[in-house]
């Protein structure tokens, strides 16, 4: 695992994302929406995809007030998504830019919490489509357009519970570790040939919804706001970071 405290100071150029095309997961929830906005304050061109269509809403107009290009909004519910959809989704891609810069995976179902022995046979094949097979296939799909940009980067967001099995975290943490492998399969089967790069990174603590069902305890001295993470997606979109190919990444722990 590398942490890079660089990640959160990173101080990017006014148009460091510009005119790329950029499509982000989970982009009502904390992250994503925190990553939506840093990326179309510096250039980028966004599709953004998520089950929560008033949050696209608001954050399309929020973006649009300000921004140069106003977003795309994708309503799709990736417990329900299938390949066709995500077909059909880079279809559309295809037809309006011919190409994709960068993929941002921030959603995530967090399922139930609690021993394996007593954990819910019925939650695992949501929390699994959620958060390795939607991202898989979506990734697969899009990967034609990733092919035809000049400097394409795609980011799994990842968690300390993919990277060490730890006690209660059952689907979310089994799916989590085979995302990480999946990453390292994919960059091993790609950065010879194409100039694609696959990273996972784990933004640690995050204040989000997610968090609050996880720690509902946790005191939030303990947390980033999802904003202070931007400037680590930035990087790792721009193309100051082509060289960071396969790896786990990690934000510096907070003390």
């Amino acid at each position: 695992m590398n942490e890079f405290d660089e990640l959160l100071a990173y101080s990017p150029s006014a148009d460091l994302l510009q005119d790329r095309v950029i499509l982000i997961t989970g982009a009502a929830g904390a992250l994503g929406a925190a990553a939506a906005v840093a990326c179309a304050e510096h250039g980028a061109k966004l599709v953004l995809l998520d089950k929560n269509e008033h949050g696209l809403e608001s954050l399309h107009d929020g973006i649009a007030e300000t921004a140069a290009h106003a977003p795309v909004i994708a309503v799709q519910d990736l417990r329900h998504a299938t390949p066709d959809c995500f077909d059909t989704l880079a279809k559309e891609i295809d037809q309006e830019w011919a190409r994709l810069d960068g993929i941002v995976h921030c959603a995530a179902q967090l399922g139930v919490l609690s021993p394996l022995d007593a954990s819910q046979f019925e939650l695992w094949p949501e929390v699994l489509q959620v958060n390795l097979l939607a991202p898989y296939l979506l990734t697969r799909s899009c990967l034609p357009l990733l092919r035809r940009a000049t400097d394409a980067s795609v980011i799994f967001t990842s968690s300390d519970v993919a990277r060490s099995g730890r006690a209660y975290w059952g689907a979310y943490g089994v799916s989590g570790a085979a995302l990480e492998n999946l990453v390292a399969i994919w960059n091993d089967e790609l950065e010879t040939n194409t100039q694609i790069r696959f990273n996972s990174f784990d933004p640690g603590p995050v204040n989000s919804p997610l968090r609050d069902n996880a720690y509902p305890g946790e005191h939030r001295r303990y947390r980033r706001d999802a904003a202070e993470l931007a400037p680590a997606y930035l990087y790792l979109l721009g193309p100051e970071s082509r060289a960071l190919r396969g790896l786990q990444l990690s934000a510096p722990q907070r003390l």
